[in-house]
Formats: C-alpha cells, structure tokens, sequence
C-alpha cells in the first residue's frame, strides 16, 4: 500500500472514522502540517476502540490479522491491519534487520514470544520471510528452555539470535554455565526493551564473536515506528522514509522538539495504515534527536504512559484502578511508577503518595491485587528475569512533579542511560 499524504490521511480518518471526526472537529478543513492536529490522548483512544461498537475504525473487519496490546485487565486493547498494510510494515521492518546486519544465510533463532494475540514473535517471523536477502528461519520461540535454545545454537550452527534482552541473556548464563560459548552466533538482535550495559559482560562470555543491534522499532498499537541505525549506540534510531513520521514532543509545552539533546515523548504518524489510522499516536517512549537535522533519535526509556519492566506492559491508568480498587479506604493519594535496576534485573517501584499513614498490611494486599491483575509479572519473578514489585509510601508533596508546570510525572526512569 502507498504512502498517503497527510491531507489524504485526514480527509480519509474524518470521513471514515467516528473517534477522528469528533477529534478533528475543531481542525481546519485543509491540513498541511502536523501541528495542526491534535497529539492523540490514549485513554480517549481505547476507549473508543472497543469491541463492539468501535468508533476508531474506518471500515468493517473482513481482511485482517489481529495482534493484542495493553495488559489483562479492563476491555482488551486490539490492533487490527489489513492484509496489505501488514506486509507493507514487515517489508520495511525486514530491510531495517539488514541494517542491523543480517546477511545473506544466516541461520536466525527467533526467540520472541508469541501466542494469545502477542505480535512479536509472529512480526519478526514475517519480517524475516520479508526480509530482502535469504535467510533460515528457526520459530524457536520465547517459551522454549533456555538449555534447547543453547542445544539448538550448537547443533544448528545458529548465526543470528533474535529477542528480548532478558531472553538472550538467559541464554548466554546457560553457555556460560556450560562452558561452552557459542562462537558461531555473529549476531543478537534484541527488541521489547532497551539493553542495558549490565547485560553487556554475560552475552560477551556467551557470544565472543557476536556483534549486538537493535531489531527495530515497532509496537502493536502504534505498529512500525523506527529503523535500526548501524553504530556503537544500538539506542538510536530513524524513521522509515514514506512510511512513518516520529516526532518528539517536550512535555511542559507540547510542542515538537526541534533541537538534539533534548528528552521528549516519541509520538508517530503512520503513512500507510488506514483501517487502525494512526495520527500522531504516543508510543509510550522517550528520547532525543542526536543529530542537527532531527532525523536520528536515541531513545531513553518509557514516558508517561506506563512503564515496562522487562517484557511486563505497565499501563499507568491500569495499574491505577488496581491499586484505588484495592484501597476501599482511600488511603492512596498520588501514583508515580518508578522504573529501576539492580543485580542485572528491572524492578518496579510503586510510589504512593499519603495524607495519614497507611495502615499495616495494605502494601502487601496492593501488590497482590497488582499481580493478580498483571499475572504475567510475577511469572517472570518466579523465572528470575525481574525484581518483585514494591511499594514505596511518601508524603502526597513529596511526589515527583514537573518543575515548570506542576503536573505530576507519572513514571520515572531511574535506570542507567547506557
């Protein structure tokens, strides 16, 4: 499917879609740029892309796949794409994994989840089949033990692993306890979360000879987003020419940054996606242009809309009607997620702002309402990828807020930048 214009995507969202007809109501009939539009607000977006009576959609529901976003709890958050506009993104996302150094025959293990409407492991499958040189695929997946994985690197001669960067050093402390690094690997290619520097030493153990890239960036929901740029910093990025538009947007004034060095939200325009259309959509990421021309951005970890801990989704609205619907006795006055690291693993924080002091025990109930709700977390503490969840109680003024304008920052990031 070819790029459209912008004042093609607009005319064919308000025409088409309810949710961009009421939100473009007060936008003038010609557009040209896209600061004329509005920043999609999410909560107003999943609300009104439920199932049924979807009011985000263009048209009807006949030609499509689906992938799932957002977590367990509420109205499930579904990403629909046509057959077209799919094979347009993995066609793209399939040259960036030459970028990031695929090369003609590798033997790739592609160790992403999948399964219950999950798109990573399927997308990078398709990806792969799309990619423009040949290559062997190996649907590994990310359930698979980690000893398998390390069996079939040795017995398979696997050049190129592929998956979330706590899977992958899974892998490497199981050579690594072996004794047997696995030097055909050439390649990791992580994605679903940045890799941090800790994680360096035991894939360099495991993989003396592999060189390490991002896989690219893309989300369920806001789909295709950035290409790897090849080079020491696997953090940057750069939009895919005639199919996205990223901009970053400053978080006191709301409008587009237009200078390197300075952190701001990632939000994406899609060119091409026209059933789900995405109109300067927030990805729930942060980052900064790194060059004059603000074409390359480096990103930074997640903003405001919810954090991620390891390859746990933390919706901030989510979890916040947990924690209030754990607390009959509103003893929560402020959220803030706090996004941490420590021994090699994320950890999450639950800042909770008080008036009086909270009474024994509710912090243990709020974390057992959490995982209840999020079942995913603490699966993955019971694996050993993450740190439990805990809660932080602190006096409501002493909640982190924005020091221009007052507002509350809902998520920090206090993980090392590299």
């Amino acid at each position: 499917m070819p790029a459209k214009s912008l004042p093609e995507l607009v005319a064919f969202a308000r025409a088409h879609s309810p949710f961009y007809a009421e939100l473009y109501r007060d936008v003038p009939a010609e557009v040209s740029r896209l600061d004329q539009l509005p920043v999609i607000d999410q909560a107003a977006f999943w609300a009104a892309n439920t199932w049924p009576d979807n009011r985000v959609l263009t048209g009807p529901l006949t030609d499509a796949g689906v992938y799932k976003t957002g977590g367990t709890t509420g109205v499930p958050k579904f990403s629909p794409w046509t057959r077209t506009e799919h094979a347009e993104s993995v066609t793209a996302f399939g040259a960036g994994l030459v970028r990031a150094g695929l090369k003609p025959g590798h033997r790739v293990a592609n160790l992403f989840m999948a399964g219950e409407l999950y798109g990573g492991f399927l997308y990078i499958e398709n990806a792969l089949h799309h990619a423009p040189v040949e290559n062997v695929r190996l649907a590994v997946g990310g359930a698979a033990p980690d000893a398998a994985v390390a069996d079939l690197i040795g017995g398979f001669g696997v050049h190129v692993l592929a998956g979330e960067p706590m899977k992958l050093s899974a892998v490497a402390e199981c050579l690594v306890r072996r004794g047997e690094p696995a030097e055909s690997v050439e390649l990791l290619l992580f994605g679903g979360d940045l890799l941090f520097a800790d994680l360096r030493p035991i894939l360099s153990r495991a993989f003396p000879n592999a060189a390490v890239a991002s896989v690219g960036y893309a989300s369920n929901d806001a789909g295709l987003v950035g290409a790897p740029v090849p080079g020491d910093d696997v953090r940057v990025h750069e939009a895919f020419p005639d199919r996205t538009v990223v901009e970053l947007i400053d978080d006191a004034t709301g409008n587009a940054i237009t200078a390197p060095g300075r952190p701001g939200r990632v939000v994406v325009t899609n060119l091409f996606r026209t059933l789900m259309p995405i109109l300067r959509y927030p990805t729930g990421d942060r980052a900064e242009w790194t060059d004059a021309e603000c074409r390359r951005f480096r990103l930074l970890g997640r903003s405001t809309e919810g954090a991620r801990v390891g390859p746990v989704a933390m919706p901030t609205e989510e979890i916040r009607a947990v924690l209030l619907a754990a607390d009959p006795d509103d003893h929560i006055a402020g959220l803030q997620l706090v996004q941490r690291r420590w021994d090699g693993r994320d950890g999450l924080v639950l800042r909770l702002g008080h008036t009086e002091q909270p009474p024994p025990g509710l912090s243990e109930r709020l974390v057992e309402a959490v995982y209840a709700a999020r079942p995913l977390y603490p699966e993955e503490v019971a694996l050993g990828t993450i740190h439990h969840l805990t809660v932080e109680w602190v006096p409501r003024a002493d909640l982190v807020t924005n020091p221009r304008t007052g507002k509350l920052q809902q998520v920090l990031d206090e993980r090392p930048k590299a």
